[in-house]
């Protein structure tokens, strides 16, 4: 029985090591915000990630606002603008008046597996620097994101049991190392906790908000949805399914070059396609006016359709 009880308080204390271990990596790097907007007031949490004072957090969070009051734990209080603002992935960021917090280090998301030990650092409810732990619960959830007319999927977002309130939107989700691999976005129900992931994609839109204030994206025309492959093409192509076109715009860039109802997508610029998710995500600025070949599967035959996607009008 003491054997029982030695292992078990060796587990606690490694579980422990690593939790505080995150939170003095990751806490001088995490702000409290206080927005105020024409509405009224708002709060929520950003994650420094430069040297030079640019912070990350949730686009809902300084929705309306140009800026606001930004507070470190070391007691640092300055004032930041905000640079730009994504609602499509719900991202922004911020630029502090002042220098002063040490930069989190970003991490992959896509590394992350189901049951790992995550890490939710932020201001809940007006509570400074709060810390609470869980695991990743899933992966790959779907949440809707609106920008004015735009309706769009922010894909492969992380679920976490880690407790999560009002407050905590913008705030990090980090890794056992330390490493920030979300930003904590959503509170959907008791229990469950939304961030979206830092990954390949989220790190081009980060870029675009500092270089450009806004992210430009690009629109081919088309809406489809996820069909099944046959297992003969399935095995050939490594992929079990393709996005079927259901509606092709008219005089859109797919429409120009040649997409039509029926024809199945199973790449575009060399990479599949197998549902609507990762056709959005080569959407970004680079794909502007640029060259975009797409494999599609048009009655039973392999075809090969060059388009041109063009700037998404907001």
């Amino acid at each position: 029985m003491s054997t029982e009880r030695e292992i078990e308080r060796a587990a606690l204390d490694a579980y422990s090591q690593v939790v505080t271990g995150v939170a003095e990596r990751v806490l001088p790097s995490v702000a409290a915000l206080a927005v105020r907007t024409a509405r009224g007031g708002g709060a929520g949490s950003a994650v420094t990630f430069t040297d030079d004072g640019f912070l990350l957090t949730s686009a809902h969070v300084v929705a309306g606002a140009t800026g606001g009051t930004a507070t470190f734990g070391d007691g640092l209080e300055t004032r930041f603008d905000v640079v730009g603002a994504d609602p499509l992935s719900d991202l922004a960021v911020l630029r502090a008046h002042a220098v002063g917090a040490p930069p989190a280090e970003l991490g992959d998301a896509d590394g992350l597996r189901i049951g790992q030990l995550v890490v939710a650092v932020g201001n809940p409810m007006g509570l400074a620097g709060s810390v609470t732990a869980g695991v990743v619960s899933a992966l790959g959830r779907s949440i809707p994101a609106r920008d004015g007319r735009n309706v769009r999927l922010i894909d492969d977002v992380i679920q976490t049991d880690a407790a999560l309130n009002p407050g905590n939107s913008g705030g990090a989700l980090a890794d056992s190392a330390g490493r920030v691999v979300g930003v904590n976005t959503a509170v959907a129900g008791y229990g469950l906790g939304l961030a979206v992931p830092i990954n390949s994609t989220t790190r081009q839109i980060i870029g675009e908000l500092v270089a450009n204030r806004r992210v430009r994206r690009a629109w081919l025309g088309v809406a489809g949805v996820p069909v099944p492959l046959q297992p003969p093409l399935a095995e050939r192509l490594g992929q079990k399914a393709g996005l079927r076109v259901v509606e092709v715009v008219p005089g859109s860039p797919a429409g120009v070059a040649g997409i039509y109802l029926g024809d199945v997508i199973l790449s575009a610029g060399g990479r599949p396609v197998s549902n609507v998710q990762a056709l959005q995500r080569l959407m970004l600025g680079p794909a502007i006016g640029t060259r975009l070949p797409l494999t599609v599967l048009r009655k039973g035959a392999l075809v090969d359709v060059v388009t041109v996607p063009a700037e998404l009008d907001r």
